[in-house]
């Protein structure tokens, strides 16, 4: 099966295709188009020329288009959780959690299009201001190039073309190269919804071509992008002043406090929020600081639960866990952990590969803090398990990361619980809960080096609008 570009509200072939599998049964799933310049002008033209549109368009008749997206999603369900499970190997119950999700952030995106709107200033608060009424309004930017990751390709995208849609945007996305299935998906539902011909274009293809050019053109006012920092960074310095949205890399750190009982809901968290969906999410669990007096029952503990979860094919009900997205992410979690163990590091539970597409889920201890495993982003289904004496010193252990996206902690102890909330150096703490939480309509972003700027759609609309100035003079 051949899949086109989608440009201009119509699908177009192109002249080179690319092979699709299967990260876990190696199967081609289809041939998908691979966008180069040319096809790239022709999305970002398109895109342009549909900004009008667009940004005249009243802002009901915008959220009516995401209601009617949001109805069509709702009847398609099955199908779009199969896309997921087949492109990405995303175990079936946790596809249907994330087009569980996608639905509520186009939800999100349908009401924030309703409620748009800009503040009073009152100029006579200042000598010389007498006399005149201000206010602010926000505008469309205009073109928004989005690039997004294969982890949650129907949410992640949703949090991009949503927001853009709803501030009357226009979008040329670009879909992970493992996942342009959901993405052109994307194009077909929208088209039923009613968006206007242009409005979104998706153009699979390399990031050193499509998303070179989109960073550097002109007419493309805003990016959003989720990926790793290298890229990030590099975008950013490329973009001059253009808008910038990252979401980049994290190596997301839970402190669990001596206060603690080490219940089997704090437990089963600790296992979902490290080894969903195989640890490919960037807030996943990575490492765990537990407190010298809980250290060997949270390990005992941590180990049974981990030990239960099922690991398998996407499509079977049973599957937790599945494949790494390709084989070579596989060998390098038989790298990384090679590495900690060749430096002390003990495995309580997993550590060697099952076949060349599937990897345990892996507990580490007695990791030293500058192995990959503990400082770099894993992106994989590896924990590590350290102890603490003081809080003080669990939370230097947190900020020693060079991310800082979001952290956990639990305790029964309020004034710990504050201390981690005023002290840790990330986006969001989260207190009695794992740093894997998130909703949709939450400010979500991280620092250092765990990116720049807030999605969560009415956080993601401020970003992508401008904040226009009247100021009309009375008569006098």
């Amino acid at each position: 099966m051949k899949r086109h570009f989608y440009l201009d509200g119509k699908w177009k072939e192109a002249s080179k295709y690319m092979p699709l599998y299967s990260p876990y049964s190696g199967e081609l799933l289809a041939e998908v188009a691979e966008a180069g310049e040319a096809e790239t002008e022709e999305a970002i033209r398109s895109a342009q020329k549909a900004a009008v549109v667009m940004a005249n368009m009243p802002a009901h008749e915008r959220a009516a288009i995401l209601d009617r997206l949001i109805a069509i999603m709702e009847r398609r369900q099955d199908e779009l959780v199969r896309i997921l499970a087949l492109e990405a190997a995303k175990p079936i119950k946790t596809a249907r959690g994330e087009i569980a999700r996608t639905i509520q952030t186009y939800k999100f995106a349908a009401m924030e299009a309703r409620r748009i709107h800009g503040e009073t200033v009152p100029l006579d608060a200042a000598p010389g201001g007498e006399g005149r009424i201000a206010f602010t309004m926000r505008r469309p930017l205009g073109v928004i190039g989005a690039i997004t990751p294969f982890n949650f390709p129907f949410n992640l995208v949703a949090h991009k073309v949503g927001p853009a849609i709803a501030a009357g945007n226009t979008v040329v996305l670009k879909p992970a190269g493992q996942t342009p299935l959901s993405a052109l998906a994307l194009g077909e539902l929208f088209a039923e919804a009613g968006l206007p011909d242009g409005a979104l274009n998706i153009i699979p293809g390399p990031g050193n071509v499509v998303g070179e050019r989109l960073v550097r053109d002109e007419r493309v006012k805003a990016i959003t992008f989720t990926g790793s920092p290298a890229v990030g960074i590099a975008m950013k310095n490329k973009a001059g002043l253009k808008r910038v949205t990252l979401e980049l890399g994290s190596n997301s750190a839970l402190v669990i406090d001596r206060t603690c009982e080490l219940t089997l809901e704090l437990i089963q968290r600790c296992v979902t929020g490290a080894f969903a969906f195989s640890g490919q999410v960037c807030i996943s669990i990575q490492r765990i600081l537990v407190h010298n007096d809980l250290f060997a029952e949270f390990v005992e503990k941590f180990k049974a639960q981990t030990e239960k979860l099922v690991i398998g094919d996407p499509l079977d009900e049973a599957t937790d866990v599945s494949a790494l997205i390709s084989e070579k992410e596989v060998r390098r979690m038989e790298d990384w952990v090679a590495s900690a163990c060749a430096k002390g590091a003990e495995i309580v539970t997993g550590g060697e590969a099952i076949s060349s597409r599937l990897y345990p889920p892996t507990i580490l201890t007695g990791v030293p803090t500058d192995e990959p495993v503990s400082c770099q982003e894993v992106f994989g289904p590896i924990v590590t398990v350290s102890s603490f004496a003081t809080l003080d010193e669990a939370i230097r252990e947190v900020n020693s990361s060079r991310y800082g996206l979001q952290a956990g902690i639990y305790t029964n102890d309020i004034h710990a619980a504050m201390q981690a909330a005023m002290e840790m150096d990330v986006g969001g703490v989260m207190i009695n809960d794992f740093p894997t939480f998130r909703v949709d309509n939450m400010p979500y972003g991280g620092v250092k080096e765990s990116g720049f700027g807030r999605e969560g759609i009415k956080y993601a609309v401020e970003e992508m609008t401008e904040l226009k100035l009247i100021v009309i003079k009375l008569k006098s």
